[in-house]
């Protein structure tokens, strides 16, 4: 990576997981291929078992671009998708970018200026949410407001600096096959898993707002709802596979959900004073969704509360029922998915 205006960019792989993505893919692969970008790039597209119109989509766009390939991930698992599209693909920087993600036009240039500014490991920015129809435009302003996830700055923004995490990245190869990729065992919280690994190795992540991505929501409470309580149910697996990793932050809804249970459950059955929890954090909601909802329909704003308690309930409900057994096949998993010889063998 050289500021030289002569020395031409490293070449890129973009790598992409897609299971059903029919509805995005087309407009997500658009969005890379027209990056402004004057160094090498391919994308590579892991094809879970889609149901949809997926594999038929990613023909089309394998026949109209050669920079676009795609390689088999028969077990559907994200993890799984990601390990086979690093082991295909053969540049020395690594873009993730999911089916219905839309990279900002610049993204990438960013994204490896920041690799070189900062010598970090993997960088990247802010997951930023916009909906198609008011419940997702009511999800996206649940999701980018401090009372739906905290002080998360790729959701919510912030200034630049070394962080625990970011939404999707931008990695060095190197940092990769350090690792040995993803653990497969991880369907949900992944990347979170994979940058405390580099962390711990020495490696930088870095956070940047400068860096976009747009996001779609989930299309109904009930994806929303499975969506968090994944959410909850593996980022316990990985504070127990990684002690120290857990902050206040992931505690609050595992305390929200039981203070909640335990409110209904007193005022049910000894004191009408019970319900002051539950109340209190009904009327919590409410008064945060008026700010988050700026802009927005009434349609939208009326649903911002039934996005935040579906986020907050699932996560805390996912957290708490987290089984261990989960944890020892994380554990039992320890073993390289992605080496240097994988690459040299692409």
């Amino acid at each position: 990576m050289n500021a030289n205006p002569d020395v031409r960019p490293p070449a890129v792989s973009v790598i992409m997981p897609v299971l059903n993505e029919e509805r995005h893919l087309r407009g997500a692969v658009r969005a890379i291929l027209a990056q402004e970008y004057a160094g090498e790039m391919e994308v590579v597209i892991a094809l879970g078992p889609s149901t949809d119109r997926t594999d038929e989509i990613a023909a089309e766009l394998v026949a109209e671009d050669p920079r676009v390939h795609t390689v088999p991930n028969p077990t559907g698992r994200t993890p799984a998708a990601l390990n086979a599209a690093i082991k295909a693909s053969r540049h020395p920087i690594v873009v993730r970018v999911d089916g219905h993600g839309m990279l900002s036009p610049n993204y990438i240039a960013t994204a490896v200026r920041l690799l070189e500014e900062t010598g970090a490991q993997n960088v990247g920015g802010i997951m930023h949410a916009e909906g198609e129809n008011d419940w997702e435009r009511a999800v996206a302003a649940a999701m980018t407001s401090k009372i739906g996830v905290g002080n998360a700055a790729f959701h919510t923004g912030g200034e630049a600096g070394p962080a625990d995490t970011v939404y999707l990245g931008v990695f060095r190869r190197e940092a990769l096959e350090r690792q040995g990729g993803y653990n497969v065992e991880f369907i949900r919280a992944q990347d979170w898993e994979l940058n405390f690994r580099i962390r711990e190795a020495g490696g930088l992540i870095w956070f940047s707002p400068e860096l976009r991505v747009s996001y779609r929501p989930r299309p109904s409470v009930r994806a929303l709802a499975k969506q968090y309580k994944d959410y909850g149910r593996w980022r316990h697996v990985v504070a127990r596979y990684h002690s120290g990793s857990i902050n206040l932050r992931y505690l609050a809804p595992p305390t929200a959900v039981c203070a909640i249970a335990a409110g209904i459950v007193v005022g049910a059955a000894l004191t009408p004073w019970g319900f002051v929890v539950p109340g209190g954090y009904l009327a919590a909601i409410v008064a945060g969704s008026i700010p988050a909802g700026k802009g927005l329909s009434l349609k939208a704003r009326l649903q911002i509360p039934v996005a935040l308690a579906t986020m907050h309930m699932s996560w805390g409900w996912g957290f708490l029922t987290s089984p261990r057994s989960l944890a020892k096949k994380v554990i039992a998993s320890r073993r390289p998915a992605v080496t240097a010889e994988d690459a040299k063998a692409v």
